[in-house]
């Protein structure tokens, strides 16, 4: 019986974990979070009964804890997520919460020897140095959730790291594919939100429309995988069958393909290193017709290529890229900025930091810190 902790669980990834949870009889759940849903949490913890929950928003805990009848414990705050993360029973902690938020309790849960099925991109993003050198030292696994990383995982499977030559991530391109700068100018919310493909939370998915969901799945990569940032390439790939390829030194290209469904991802990394039988739909090549490729257009979406440059760069300039992306994509998402706004507000912060080459988690929030309040200053 694999018992697990899902943080993030009102979320999408993590709605999605606990449907798989619900078909099958050998996964078991302890503990869950949110940040601020605790109406979809109620309905969670009546359908599987965990030891503990935790809510981000410490009132949002308090009126929780007054609605929940049985044994399930209500913790709150960062507090509660390290602990829900560090349970002892659990064996694996898949991390859906969005936002550097998941760094500390994903460094809890490696502390205490928990596997990690990782979905928070974040986490690797602006401490990935510190995270996969945990997770060598206690022995843990990182089982990329990611459709893109899980891809590359299993085109890994068997082979030697030195022979892959390029590591190619794919991209649906997003809503606006195909549009130039002058198209974008006035993009609602709503556009933005509207994913050809992919059904995911909002954050994602704005990611997703400015190509930074891309960038980040670039540095993720690089720690990962421990490859060099210019074995990784992206190519856009509008009907997000291929999932991702590897390309090897005798010119072999190893590519995953599947349906555009994170359930299996998800399922992969639960049961990890055995595939697990389930009665989802099928990939039809027949139907599919046609698999295109594309460049992507870093003029019109520069996200990518201000990722690119984080990465190159190192230290805490990725940490810098990600919040900034966090903060501006939050301010858009209110209709604070427009579109176009996201990839100046990362560029001007970029431009402004002061790099500082030792990752640590003090310096990782320090720098989180100084990124809110340098751009609260001018917009």
């Amino acid at each position: 019986m694999k018992k697990i902790s899902v943080l993030g669980s009102t979320g999408s990834i993590g709605k999605q974990t606990l449907e798989i949870a619900g078909e099958n009889q050998d996964i078991e759940i302890m503990g869950l979070t949110t940040n601020t849903n605790i109406e979809l949490l109620l309905k969670q913890i009546e359908r599987f009964n965990p030891k503990a929950v935790a809510v981000m928003d410490k009132t949002k805990a308090h009126e929780l804890k007054k609605m929940v009848k049985g044994n399930t414990e209500v913790l709150a705050g960062i507090e509660g997520l390290i602990d829900i993360a560090s349970l002892n029973e659990i064996d694996t902690v898949v991390t859906a919460v969005v936002g550097m938020v998941g760094i500390k309790p994903t460094l809890a849960a490696i502390k205490a020897s928990k596997n990690i099925a990782l979905a928070n991109k974040e986490t690797l993003v602006t401490a990935g140095e510190l995270v996969m050198s945990q997770a060598k030292e206690h022995n843990v696994s990182i089982l990329p959730v990611d459709s893109e990383h899980c891809a590359i995982f299993q085109a890994l499977q068997g082979e030697d790291i030195k022979s892959v030559e390029n590591i190619w991530l794919t991209a649906s391109g997003g809503p606006f594919r195909g549009k130039k700068t002058e198209d974008l100018k006035n993009i609602t919310k709503t556009q933005a939100l509207n994913h050809p493909n992919w059904s995911m939370g909002n954050k994602i998915t704005i990611d997703s429309a400015t190509l930074m969901n891309k960038g980040l799945e670039v540095i993720e990569a690089r720690w990962l995988f421990d490859v060099k940032p210019d074995q990784i390439k992206v190519v856009v790939h509008p009907q997000s069958i291929i999932h991702s390829m590897v390309e090897y030194s005798d010119g072999s290209v190893i590519a995953q393909m599947g349906l555009p469904d994170m359930k299996l991802p998800i399922q992969y990394a639960l049961y990890y290193p055995n595939r697990h039988k389930n009665s989802w739909d099928r990939l039809r090549l027949s139907q599919i017709r046609q698999l295109t490729f594309e460049e992507p257009d870093l003029d019109s979406f520069p996200c990518l290529s201000l990722a690119y440059r984080a990465l190159e760069i190192g230290g805490t300039m990725p940490t810098a890229l990600n919040a900034a992306n966090e903060i501006a994509v939050d301010k858009f998402l209110k209709e604070e900025i427009k579109f176009l706004e996201i990839p100046e507000i990362i560029n001007y912060v970029m431009e402004k930091h002061d790099i500082i080459k030792e990752i640590s988690l003090e310096n990782i929030l320090g720098v989180q810190n100084w990124t809110k309040e340098i751009i609260e200053s001018r917009w």
